[in-house]
């Protein structure tokens, strides 16, 4: 027997309450060129499973396999070699299947994992205190830009030229409906040093890449003085946790808060998700107090033996209702623990190692392309990802390369729309590329252009 909770006076009297006429008011906030009227167009409405997947096995066979073609896409998720004993690891019952660490006499394991975890992001970061992780890189922006209103109790956040624009729509997605308000300069290459130009009295902070989405190294320093004089705090973000093996961390460099995407320590690129986003903020009784997400925090039992727990669970919206900090009531359990094992089987040594290589490769490519006729790099620092200029656009030099089998980077029209930045190509090197990719890329970029 189906279960039908509401007839038609019952959705009536809600939408009355609501303030709206129809159910499809409620989604007025999504483009209508987004919306559907009606049935997918050639879908069939039913098929047998073997059917099914018959037919997606012989779509997936049109798909150029990423970890088969040479490989130079980056934009925000990485590829990298994770070892196989990182997978093995997370799949033990013990992980996998552990409970909620809201009980922690029967979760200590995932609690002391959390821990360590919270450990390793605040010694990467140069930070003091870090939380069990947010959903990924995008939305631990938008937590920390709400915080940072809490904190100073002012109404504008400015969002840098070279902030990732997706980072940037989350923010501004995140902060409908309240009083913060965005301004969100407009993107542009070396122009983040500028945006102290934007800093009043009501600035709550400014958020800024580092290395930004163009690839390009940003000084933090000189930032975090300013918004610091204009009593703002400095948010940054980091998008390639690997760089933080080579480069100065944002806690170095005056940061206040730090949102970050893990995905590139133990998670693969898994068609965009789910990754884990890392966060963390200076030791401030005021900042911990609003910082959003878990804690896992080492006590001692009755008998003194050392155990972990949750703490500062006051924050979540199940306790607090409409005053807690954050609307996240959980953690990326799974992919903090690959992010855990993984760094862990690095160390601080190999982590290390990781970074040069990562910054070696990237430069040994950037000279090459740069040689060639109708490519020029424009970067004056970076990190594993660059920017370079085509003589010609980028999209459609990047969908000529892969019929060649060379995926061949990210066009920033991609990113940012079509009309801006059309002859720029975002290129990323890791560890895993290699020099008969570089071959590749090179080869198809000639007789592309």
């Amino acid at each position: 027997m189906r279960y039908l909770p509401l007839n038609e006076d019952d959705r009536a009297a809600m939408l009355a309450r609501i303030g709206v006429s129809s159910i499809d008011d409620l989604f007025a906030d999504i483009p209508a060129k987004a919306r559907l009227d009606g049935l997918l167009e050639n879908l069939p409405e039913h098929a047998t499973e073997m059917a099914v997947e018959r037919h997606f096995t012989a779509l997936s066979g049109r798909s150029l396999n990423a970890g088969e073609a040479p490989f130079f896409c980056g934009g925000g998720a990485y590829r990298h070699h994770v070892p196989a004993s990182v997978d093995h690891l997370i799949q033990r019952s013990e992980f996998l299947t552990a409970y909620t660490p809201y009980q922690p006499e029967i979760a200590q394991g995932t609690l002391q994992t959390l821990f360590e975890f919270q450990t390793q992001v605040a010694q990467l970061t140069g930070m003091d205190v870090a939380n069990a992780s947010l959903y990924d890189g995008s939305t631990a922006t938008a937590e920390a830009v709400r915080m940072a209103g809490r904190i100073t109790r002012r109404g504008k956040c400015v969002l840098a030229p070279g902030l990732h624009p997706q980072y940037a729509q989350t923010v501004q997605t995140a902060l409908q409906g309240q009083t913060m308000r965005v301004q969100a300069l407009d993107p542009a290459m070396g122009a983040d040093a500028k945006m102290v130009e934007a800093l009043d009295e009501d600035t709550a902070c400014i958020v800024v890449q580092n290395p930004n989405v163009f690839g390009e190294l940003v000084d933090l320093e000189p930032l975090s003085k300013a918004a610091h004089e204009a009593g703002a705090l400095l948010i940054a973000v980091v998008t390639e946790v690997v760089s933080l093996g080579l480069i100065k961390s944002p806690g170095e460099m005056g940061a206040d808060i730090v949102a970050a995407e893990g995905q590139s320590i133990g998670n693969g690129l898994s068609f965009g998700g789910p990754y884990v986003g890392l966060f963390a903020c200076r030791n401030d009784r005021k900042f911990i107090r609003q910082a959003p997400g878990r804690f896992a925090g080492q006590t001692v039992d009755a008998d003194g033996k050392p155990g972990y727990v949750l703490t500062l669970s006051t924050r979540e919206q199940h306790i607090r209702r409409e005053k807690a900090t954050s609307n996240i009531c959980t953690n990326s359990g799974l992919c903090t623990l690959a992010f855990t094992i993984h760094l862990a089987l690095l160390g601080e040594l190999g982590f290390r190692k990781l970074a040069k290589l990562n910054h070696a490769r990237a430069c040994a490519l950037a000279d090459r392309l740069n040689a060639l006729d109708g490519v020029e790099v424009l970067n004056t620092s970076f990190f594993n990802e660059f920017t370079v200029r085509v003589s010609g656009d980028a999209t459609e030099i990047v969908e000529a390369m892969a019929k060649k089998s060379v995926l061949g980077g990210i066009p920033a029209a991609r990113l940012f729309g079509a009309g801006k930045f059309d002859d720029l190509l975002l290129i990323s090197v890791t560890e895993t590329t290699l020099d008969t990719d570089f071959d590749a890329l090179e080869t198809a970029l000639q007789e592309v252009l």
